[in-house]
């Protein structure tokens, strides 16, 4: 169901802007103006980008501990692409590249509508955590 001019790419360029403007969609927010490239080249393992033809269309960030457990944050397709196996092979790739960078575990938080996504396609398990709000 994926269009082929897709293209996935690990730890590619982006800028700031595209990616605010993603963010705000997704999650449903104001846009702002996070310094997300100094972000993620800062405390993450890596990230997937998406590309259709060139503009910036989907996005997940792998972020790590610096040894061998990695975390899954910011999942993100654009409205007019979801539903098409988009999502799934961001994840895909980021399980590719934290498995090859040495990491043993790939943690991931989500919203309940997401179960199925993450559990029935994505292939994590459920586990017992913990959470305190802190704001």
């Amino acid at each position: 169901m994926e269009d082929s001019a897709a293209r996935f790419e690990w730890r590619g360029a982006f800028e700031n802007k595209e990616l605010n403007a993603l963010h705000a969609e997704c999650f449903e927010h104001a846009l702002s103006d996070d310094d997300w490239w100094t972000q993620v080249n800062r405390f993450s393992l890596g990230w997937v980008s998406m590309r259709i033809p060139g503009t910036l269309a989907g996005f997940v960030n792998v972020a790590w501990d610096g040894g061998v457990h990695a975390f899954l944050l910011d999942t993100m397709v654009t409205s007019s692409l979801r539903r098409r196996g988009y999502a799934a092979r961001l994840v895909e790739e980021a399980v590719t590249h934290a498995r090859a960078s040495g990491c043993e575990w790939l943690h991931v938080d989500f919203d309940p509508h997401l179960r199925d996504f993450y559990f029935g396609r994505c292939g994590f398990v459920p586990t017992d955590a913990g959470l305190i709000r802190l704001r």
